[in-house]
């Protein structure tokens, strides 16, 4: 159901008139049929009527209705309904004025392969490797002490494949005791597939019941009479007792996520211990990007439908969630989660006990996370201030930085980095491929960058306030000479970024466009280093972009980009001459005999490769 309002000025009187006293979900859209903000109520009429009163509470309300244009509602049969809509809605459009979470993508597992002799390995994205999968784990760190843990009390291989296959005798990991060698048949198929079955059951959490099988076997081995098969049992159920000692969680509760909460002056950090198993697997820090003067109030409850719905942590949501405060929608919240796991997952509010003092864990991490982010926030704040008021701009939001990378003039990367006023924003970073130049020339490198960037550049409000350009007078200049015939009104101010004599940070010259007058900062001058930050990521943007196009160079085959020459004539060309090696040492005439395969082809392979035109 969809009611519109005016194009121009929004009757909100006549509007609420047509409103229903249903449950159900209203998005806010502006004059650009943008949409701003995406709710959900109980009682829709109720709830929209109260952002069209005489005083409304809240500078963020304000600033949301002065700009609402058009309301569209959508009615469900419950509010359970109505926040499932509510975070898909959200999903979707992103609006500017709800709390927002962004989504972490992938995290890592651990992954014992469907091999003859199975592996242990780190895995990452797509579960495409036929195996089983552990985890996910908060971070690859987190993976990276679970293998080396694992290595020593299970000799399990964690070789590549290629490694595997070419071995005629034990590697070093045999040697220390790491790997039982089933490579080479030091270790039997069935006693190898034992230890793989041990590997399953602690990655799954049962460690006592992996020390009881291994207790059995180690009292078979000596009644067996094989004492020393039964000295390596003992090693082992040594080892993991004493993992066990330092993983166990003095209490009972196996499977739970504990959420710590802070908010400050705009920033709000949402810590999560992850419990399962009766251990601490791991934890994460997250900041939702919180909409200007939002309520604390708004912020959790938004967070944890995100999160669990959207399985932003990529674990299985538990059946407990502890917070540090009750939520007003905790029972609506609940089932919402429920409903979408199948399963009921409880939110509870921990005053006491083992709940308690998690909590505590989770909320301190929480503050900490929040008062480094808004130190690093007011840092950057003062850094912008500072530059500000040195070059005397009125505003002072967006810049932009570019740099060249290349090799001897080979392989040419401009980079352009975007700052914005709390620093980095990644999302606007781009590279450019140099072409058409004289290589190693870097002022047309320069003006090339400048042009695949600002070229076709029509929206004024992505038009940077600063554009710093990493070079000395004559890289400026091509700046200069780009925006001498600039086609919109806003215009950006340009700064030149020279390394000083002896090329060390602090002693940088910095060059105003149209004074070619040179100027130094003090080395602790605050806008010198937001100059220096924004110089170093176009520097390691640029250098990163060319080393990966360098090295996809160094490894690419001649034949690759030779016309004419696909897929199959490659294949027939290595077959034929014994390999690359082979290509590589023939005559025209000798390339000219392989099947397929044109004299004036054969002219073209050699030239090729041997690097003629």
């Amino acid at each position: 159901m969809i009611l519109p309002s005016s194009q121009t000025i929004f009757d909100a009187k006549a509007f609420l008139a047509t409103v229903p006293q249903l449950p159900g979900v209203y998005r806010m859209l502006n004059a650009d049929e943008t949409v701003i903000y995406v709710g959900k109520a109980k009682d829709l009429k109720k709830r929209l009527s109260s952002y069209f009163r005489v005083n409304v509470p809240g500078v963020k309300t304000r600033a949301l209705v002065s700009q609402i244009q058009h309301v569209e509602i959508i009615v469900t049969h419950s509010e359970t309904e109505a926040l499932i809509l509510e975070n898909n809605l959200i999903k979707q459009f992103m609006p500017k004025y709800n709390v927002l979470l962004r989504d972490d993508k992938s995290y890592p597992y651990i992954l014992l392969t469907e091999h003859k002799h199975p592996r242990l390995t780190s895995h990452r994205g797509p579960r495409k490797v036929p195996g089983q999968y552990f985890g996910p784990y908060p971070s690859a760190g987190a993976v990276w002490e679970s293998l080396k843990l694992l290595q020593k009390i299970f000799p399990v291989r964690q070789c590549e494949d290629g490694f595997y296959r070419a071995r005629t005798r034990p590697c070093l990991q045999y040697q220390l005791k790491l790997c039982s060698a089933p490579c080479v048949g030091k270790i039997s198929d069935s006693a190898y597939a034992e230890q793989v079955r041990l590997t399953k059951l602690f990655l799954s959490g049962k460690n006592q019941l992996v020390i009881d099988d291994l207790v059995q076997l180690m009292e078979q081995a000596s009644q067996n009479l094989e004492f020393e098969q039964a000295a390596q049992l003992r090693d082992q159920i040594a080892a993991l007792r004493t993992v066990q000692e330092q993983q166990s969680v003095s209490g009972e509760h196996s499977e739970m996520d504990v959420i710590g909460f802070h908010y400050s002056h705009g920033v709000a950090a949402v810590h999560v211990l992850f419990v399962r198993d009766q251990k601490i697997l791991g934890s994460k820090t997250y900041h939702p990007k919180v909409p200007h003067q939002t309520e604390p109030g708004e912020i959790l409850p938004a967070f944890l439908l995100q999160f669990y719905l959207n399985n932003i942590s990529g674990q299985k949501v538990p059946r407990e969630v502890v917070l540090g405060i009750e939520l007003e929608d905790s029972d609506a919240i609940s089932a919402v989660i429920s409903a979408q796991v199948g399963y009921k997952v409880s939110l509870l509010a921990a005053k006491r006990g083992e709940k308690a003092r998690y909590l505590s864990l989770a909320e301190k991490n929480a503050e900490t996370a929040c008062n480094s982010k808004l130190s690093v926030k007011e840092q950057m704040a003062v850094r912008y201030r500072e530059l500000k008021a040195l070059l005397k701009l009125s505003e002072l939001q967006r810049m932009e930085c570019f740099d060249i990378s290349h090799t001897m003039g080979q392989q040419t990367i401009a980079s352009c980095v975007v700052f914005n006023g709390e620093g980095p924003d990644k999302g606007e970073y781009r590279r450019f491929n140099v072409e058409g130049i004289t290589p190693g020339d870097d002022y047309a490198a320069m003006l090339f960058a400048l042009n695949k960037r600002y070229g076709k550049l029509q929206d004024e409000s992505r038009v940077p306030d600063l554009v710093l350009i990493d070079g000395g007078l004559g890289q400026l200049n091509q700046a200069i000479l780009f925006f001498s015939d600039w086609h919109l009104a806003k215009k950006p101010l340009l700064l030149g970024v020279a390394k000083g004599t002896s090329r060390k940070p602090g002693l940088e010259t910095l060059i105003l466009a149209g004074t070619d007058k040179e100027m130094s900062l003090p080395p602790d001058a605050p806008a010198l280093h937001l100059i220096q930050q924004i110089r170093d990521e176009a520097h390691r943007y640029a250098i990163t972009g060319h080393r990966a196009k360098r090295g996809k160079k160094m490894v690419q085959s001649p034949l690759e980009n030779i016309a004419g020459i696909g897929e199959k004539r490659r294949q027939a060309l290595l077959q034929y001459l014994g390999g690359l090696q082979g290509v590589m040492k023939a005559s025209v005439q000798e390339l000219a005999t392989v099947p397929g395969i044109s004299k004036t082809q054969a002219e073209l392979i050699y030239q090729a490769c041997h690097n003629k035109n």
